[in-house]
């Protein structure tokens, strides 16, 4: 089975002067918890995760080394958000992501994302985005694969 066969073809696509502000919208009105971001060219050159817009309201290691984690005011921390709103996404995201070939075989393209700790990881035809493919679109057609050839056998 190949990544065509399990990814998802609706991709919803950011750019790198869009506001933090839109992709946070996006994020939370539609659970997207990730997005290829394109060029004007409709190249990939990044990916902005919810993971990217929280890890700067994590504190920092050397605060906690030097104060103790139960010094840290994350109330103040959670309040910084709205400094993250006003940023651009080439401020936050992931320049050069990994991506998958829609012709690798599925659990190829599922052994990279686990290698890198991914849910979601974009499908490309060079720097084209075509699709995403998700942990749970993995498991989805396994399953059904199994199924069509009867799980009673």
């Amino acid at each position: 089975m190949k990544v065509r066969d399990a990814m998802n073809t609706s991709v919803r696509t950011v750019t790198p002067d869009m506001k933090i502000m839109e992709v946070a919208s996006l994020m939370t009105l539609y659970r997207f918890q990730g997005l290829p971001v394109i060029d004007a060219d409709g190249a990939l050159v990044g990916i902005i995760a919810e993971r990217d817009l929280l890890h700067s309201l994590f504190p920092k290691l050397e605060n906690l080394m030097a104060e103790g984690m139960h010094s840290v005011d994350y109330d103040k921390e959670m309040g910084r958000y709205k400094e993250i709103l006003g940023l651009k996404v080439s401020d936050l995201m992931t320049p050069n992501p990994v991506t998958v070939d829609p012709d690798m075989h599925l659990l190829r393209a599922a052994t990279i994302m686990v290698k890198h700790n991914f849910r979601r990881i974009p499908v490309a035809e060079g720097k084209t985005v075509v699709g995403m493919l998700s942990l749970g679109d993995v498991h989805k057609a396994i399953f059904h694969s199994n199924l069509a050839k009867g799980l009673s056998g």
